[in-house]
């Protein structure tokens, strides 16, 4: 399984899910678990819609597969076109793959061959945040800011640079102006383009709302300083939205919500709520007009990439949102889930509770008052030994993480309302005063 210790399963069982009805799951017993985390961040309209079985019911009957190398289907231009509609500025060049990993991957490739298109040939340097993941191609871990996911695969490929991320409940700096904290982890990145040399660096890679370590949302003024850096040393930003884009902080692409413009999005989980399995990256008209020209091209590709019942399945998924008004939904009730979950704040385990629209991480402290977190053998008693398989039990699919500070990580389908949100609320509860009693 993956990303899974095989010998926690030599004397238990394994869970095994045979069927989701809307924001809900059931196992092979028969037991019902309310899907705190959409599947992995994905299952956006919720389990169980038929419309998006049906859809790639009609596409594999009608045509199940052609390849996008020097060919085209319907579907593939068609969710193209939504894609590029939906996407701010003039990002309107998609490239199709099945993944997100893969998407990053894509993005990193374009931006070195991009600079030796035009004449900058040392540009193919990276620069990410510290704890951010990224994804598991050989591009993508060397992206990724997790140790612990890399060290295995090293040597990975050269020239990934990291930077501190926007973690304000641990800042070192600014602790106590979140605007100053903004500005000072934003010029973090000027500082690494200057260090590495701006002829050398290529593209920044950054989430909207950080996924690993918790749930980092950027603080005010943020991502508005990133670009104007960007801007100033010619270096792409990259808004890796594989996780927040389709609707998971209310939009469709997140940094709309967040107000700058990339020059490439990487997205794939929600575009198809998890119904059949696609990803993209999405580049401005600028970036790709070079390899546009002449005999140039662009020499990556993927068998699956833009698959015809995939791209099918996309757009009857993004139908739905708008016929349910899906990210409507979000924004409306986005107020109601933080409130709802910041009621945990009265528990001594609970520091920090974080995050945006359906995507919230609640960091788990020994010491509300100083903020001390648990160490290794502690962590590993409270979320492997104790807090994954206890949630679980007590009917909420969730993740407890521990790749930073330890956190449980939270992000419903976009279909949840306020007795979800409760339902969340107590079963946390009633789970962590459990795991405070034994430490």
């Amino acid at each position: 399984m993956h990303f899974t210790r095989m010998s926690t399963y030599q004397q238990a069982e394994v869970p095994i899910i045979t069927r989701g009805e809307g924001a809900y799951i059931w196992d092979a017993h028969g037991r019902r678990y309310l899907d705190g985390l959409a599947g992995l961040f994905v299952v956006q309209a919720g389990h169980g819609r038929r419309e998006l079985a049906e859809a790639a019911a009609r596409q594999a009957s009608e045509l199940a597969f052609f390849p996008v190398w020097s060919y085209a289907h319907p579907g593939a231009i068609r969710l193209a076109e939504r894609l590029a509609e939906a996407a701010p500025g003039d990002l309107n060049r998609v490239f199709f793959t099945t993944g997100g990993g893969e998407a990053v991957e894509t993005a990193w490739k374009v931006a070195k061959q991009y600079f030796k298109y035009t004449g900058k040939p040392m540009k193919h340097k990276v620069i990410s945040r510290a704890v951010a993941y990224h994804g598991t191609p050989h591009g993508a871990l060397s992206i990724t800011g997790i140790p612990d996911a890399k060290k295995y695969f090293e040597p990975l490929v050269p020239g990934a640079v990291k930077v501190p991320n926007t973690n304000f409940y641990r800042a070192t700096e600014h602790g106590d102006d979140l605007e100053a904290f903004g500005r000072w982890a934003a010029d973090q990145i000027e500082q690494a383009i200057l260090f590495e040399g701006p002829d050398t660096v290529a593209a920044v890679f950054l989430e909207p709302v950080q996924n690993s370590g918790g749930c980092f949302p950027p603080p005010p003024g943020y991502f508005a300083r990133v670009r104007e850096i960007c801007d100033q040393y010619d270096v792409l930003l990259v808004s890796d939205e594989v996780i927040c884009a389709f609707g998971r902080l209310g939009t469709t692409f997140a940094c709309e919500k967040l107000g700058y413009v990339p020059d490439m999005i990487t997205c794939a989980k929600g575009m198809t709520s998890g119904y059949s399995p696609i990803g993209a990256m999405i580049a401005t008209d600028r970036i790709m007009e070079p390899f546009l020209q002449g005999q140039n091209y662009f020499p990556h590709g993927y068998t699956f990439g833009g698959h015809p019942v995939s791209a099918a399945v996309a757009l009857e998924n993004l139908d739905i949102f708008d016929r349910e008004g899906l990210n409507e939904n979000v924004l409306k009730n986005e107020g109601a889930f933080r409130a709802t979950l910041e009621k945990l704040n009265d528990l001594p385990i609970v520091g920090d509770v974080r995050g945006d629209g359906y995507f919230y991480g609640i960091e788990l402290v020994k010491d509300k008052a100083t903020k001390e977190t648990f160490d290794d053998d502690e962590s590993e008693r409270l979320l492997r030994g104790f807090l994954s398989r206890a949630l679980f039990e007590n009917g909420l699919y969730c993740r407890a993480d521990d790749r930073g500070d330890p956190v449980v990580q939270l992000a419903p389908p976009l279909i949840c309302d306020q007795s979800h949100f409760d339902e969340i609320e107590q079963i946390l509860r009633a789970t962590l005063t459990e795991a405070w009693s034994r430490l």
